[in-house]
């Protein structure tokens, strides 16, 4: 079985002059790294006290696997005569605390609406998503239901 590494840095950069000495005493603030690619700004979500206009874990989550799914879908719609023209999701995840936060997501919903140029393979167009849903590399990772409900026109 082939395997491939991959690699990157977190820099946490919200020490404010105290470091973690109280709860409200340090930003959540961090920038993730990947060798050779643009850099990203991070944070925790507002809900944990961390910066809006920052990515926060919980979207690289989503993020990840809605990006996933599209970029199979494009795999098996060239490979089966299908010309995706326009592609969107607005994708959604539903994440539930217990006792102490712990928590976790107990669902992500994909809801892909496409374009393709080829409006008689309509059928063989939704068909693909279920198969790109089977090969994403991300859902394949999860321990939560990962469904898609796409509109292509």
């Amino acid at each position: 079985m082939p395997i491939h590494t991959f690699k990157g840095t977190q820099k946490w950069t919200g020490n404010l002059g105290t470091g973690t000495s109280s709860y409200e005493a340090y930003s959540r603030n961090f920038e993730v790294t990947t060798p050779g690619k643009l850099g990203i700004l991070g944070s925790a979500d507002p809900l944990f006290r961390g910066e809006v206009e920052r990515i926060n874990p919980e979207d690289f989550l989503l993020n990840a696997l809605s990006s996933c799914h599209m970029l199979w879908y494009f795999h098996l719609c060239a490979d089966n005569g299908i010309t995706v023209l326009n592609y969107s999701d607005e994708f959604e995840g539903v994440m539930e605390f217990g006792d102490g936060m712990k928590g976790g997501f107990t669902s992500v919903t994909l809801h892909p609406l496409v374009e393709i140029a080829e409006k008689h393979l309509i059928g063989k167009a939704m068909e693909l998503h279920h198969l790109a849903h089977q090969k994403c590399f991300i859902a394949n990772s999860v321990n939560f239901p990962v469904h898609c409900n796409a509109i292509i026109n």
